[in-house]
């Protein structure tokens, strides 16, 4: 499990991990330079530069779905239990060429595709992440509205773009519990 700092690390491990792998050439041809960051909503919406990028934009934390299900074992060490999430996040191409924007794209999806999950070798330090933790990342379906209602909030015209989901992210709690957990004995 991770401290508070697991959002973050998730996003720039994926980021890491798609900067550290990208290719200078694939089958003898050269793949255009690009970069991958991290994006703000505020970045999302900034004006297109000449770099060629694929942004990735956290738009959206759930609590997991299969955590919801889980029943609260016996508090042993008297600490609160841990919050499972799961990132939604869109993959955005930026580059002044279509060529450009569809290679880099297709590579990405390919390499996610490929490696689907990140392990505690590929996250990011600052999340203080247990040995045992991964991260899978796997294709997120959206709708076109729901895809152009997110580049609509965020002020900026739709550009290629594709929807992962990053889970589980485990944040553990802070502290222990000050006292034990309140028993109610009927007669």
């Amino acid at each position: 499990m991770a401290n508070v700092f697991a959002i973050h690390s998730v996003c720039r491990s994926i980021a890491a991990f798609l900067q550290d792998s990208y290719p200078a050439s694939v089958a003898e041809l050269p793949m255009p330079p690009c970069s991958f960051e991290v994006l703000s909503s505020s970045q999302m919406a900034g004006p297109l530069d000449d770099a060629s990028r694929i942004g990735l934009y956290l738009y959206r934390t759930a609590i997991s779905e299969h955590s919801r299900q889980l029943r609260p074992g016996r508090i042993t060490d008297l600490r609160a239990p841990s919050l499972h999430l799961d990132l939604h996040f869109l993959l955005a191409s930026w580059s002044r060429s279509a060529h450009d924007e569809h290679v880099s794209m297709a590579w990405t999806l390919r390499q996610l595709h490929q490696h689907p999950v990140l392990d505690f070798s590929a996250l990011t330090a600052e999340a203080a992440w247990s040995a045992d933790e991964a991260i899978q990342i796997a294709p997120a379906e959206l709708a076109l509205p729901d895809i152009l209602h997110i580049w609509r909030s965020v002020g900026a015209p739709y550009r290629l773009s594709a929807s992962y989901i990053a889970r589980v992210v485990r944040l553990e709690a802070d502290k222990a519990l000050d006292e034990p957990p309140v028993v109610v004995i009927e007669p």
